[in-house]
């Protein structure tokens, strides 16, 4: 074995290889890792590092096309001139010894330590290596763009395509809430307002309305004096008023209205006259989105609609709380009337009401049942059941035991659930 002084030189300009090689790993992870909220918070406030920052993770494809084009230049290089000094340091043994040596010294230096590095300061690494990396990507981006042509050529000829991202931005951000929920650092309630927002353009108004069934309304023709007694009895604000028929709503009575009135007559409802109180209806369809319904009430400043099929048959109103309430769940004041949702009890089992939302049951325990087919709880046990249950029928599907406890007529009122333990362990 003999050593000659370009030997020497030779090694070091190896070292200085890994060097960059290792700068372009640490490089590649800190740029896909970093967070790009931060920087673009960054970036308004006038740091010219997060802007480069940005500008580099918006063409993530020249980034990484670049990048590997950087790394694997130096990790060749780097192997040939290991390969020449070990030949001439032990002959035919040198390649073998030249592999294991490169191998373990790209594997240790080039990429194990600085993308560790990096995946612990992504933020800071990227800001930090901003400036090269965007010099190398704008010198390159010729070969990087006949590389990227070739390799979509070749797929095409494969018979396959490049498409853009799977997920939808708001999907991406409801996986990357459900991703801290889960490390702990998005608490339930926290989780539960985000996906709120995000479930506004997926929902409809008949998901969250108050059904026909449920709503308090008042015959206009009535005695004024017997009606307004009855609507300042009334827990609700906004009373619809029909006249002949329920389905032919005239107007919207507003206990506030009202109550000015009858101040202004000393308190003789007699004197009333609920045509000139009234407001004109509000007519929405049920298939309007939460979010455009959201934009509607703001615009026009109204709290209530009245909510119609297809054929113009009433189904029931929504109000301005009942979308705030997908985002910050339950509200609840003093005139509330309490009604049995979402109850525990002590033997592990969950007293349900049939009317109960899946949505609102699904908040209250964390579980995942499908609310595609129905929105009540009732309406999930006929689908699956393909039948109206009889009390003391006991379900099981989607991981969760339904035991039917009553029902009236053909509407089932009141449910026991209970995890079923495969699922419990399932998801542990």
């Amino acid at each position: 074995m003999t050593f000659e002084p370009w030997m020497a030189w030779t090694g070091l300009g190896i070292l200085c290889l890994l060097a960059f090689s290792g700068f372009f790993s640490g490089s590649e992870t800190a740029l896909t890792a970093t967070s790009k909220a931060r920087m673009l918070t960054l970036e308004k406030e006038k740091d010219h590092r997060a802007r480069r920052v940005n500008l580099l993770i918006n063409d993530r494809e020249s980034l990484i096309g670049g990048i590997l084009l950087g790394n694997n230049l130096v990790n060749i290089l780097a192997a040939s001139l290991a390969s020449a000094v070990f030949l001439a340091m032990f002959g035919e043994a040198g390649v073998p010894i030249a592999t294991l040596v490169m191998t373990l010294l790209v594997l240790i230096f080039a990429e194990v330590l600085p993308k560790t590095y990096a995946l612990s300061n992504p933020d800071r690494m990227a800001l930090a290596v901003s400036l090269p990396i965007r010099i190398f990507v704008m010198l390159f981006a010729p070969v990087v763009a006949a590389v990227q042509w070739l390799v979509r050529a070749t797929l095409r000829i494969l018979g396959l395509s490049v498409e853009g991202p799977v997920l939808s931005a708001h999907d991406e951000i409801r996986g990357q809430i459900d991703l801290h929920h889960q490390e702990g650092g998005v608490v339930k309630t926290d989780r539960d307002m985000l996906g709120g927002v995000l479930d506004l353009r997926e929902l409809t108004v008949d998901e969250v309305m108050v059904h026909r069934k449920s709503l308090v309304m008042f015959d206009i023709d009535q005695p004024v004096e017997q009606l307004v007694a009855d609507a300042l009895s009334c827990p609700h604000t906004r009373l619809p008023l029909y006249r002949d028929d329920t389905e032919n709503i005239v107007g919207i009575l507003h206990v506030r209205d009202l109550a000015r009135e009858l101040h202004n007559a000393g308190g003789d409802s007699s004197k009333l006259d609920i045509e000139s109180i009234k407001r004109e209806p509000w007519f929405i369809p049920e298939t309007t989105e939460l979010l455009e319904q959201l934009t509607a009430f703001r615009q026009k400043r109204e709290h209530f609609a009245l909510v119609v099929d297809e054929y113009g048959a009433l189904m029931g109103v929504v109000t301005l709380e009942d979308i705030i309430e997908e985002i910050v769940g339950e509200i609840e004041d003093e005139h509330d009337v309490t009604v049995e949702g979402v109850t525990p009890l002590p033997d592990g089992f969950i007293l349900v009401d049939g009317g109960a939302p899946i949505r609102d049951v699904n908040r209250a325990l964390d579980w995942e049942l499908p609310d595609d087919e129905a929105v009540t709880i009732a309406g999930l046990v006929i689908h699956e059941a393909q039948t109206i249950p009889e009390a003391g029928q006991i379900f099981r599907f989607h991981g969760v035991q339904f035991e039917i406890l009553e029902r009236r007529r053909n509407q089932i009122t009141r449910m026991r659930l209970k995890k079923e333990p495969e699922a419990e362990d399932a998801d542990d």
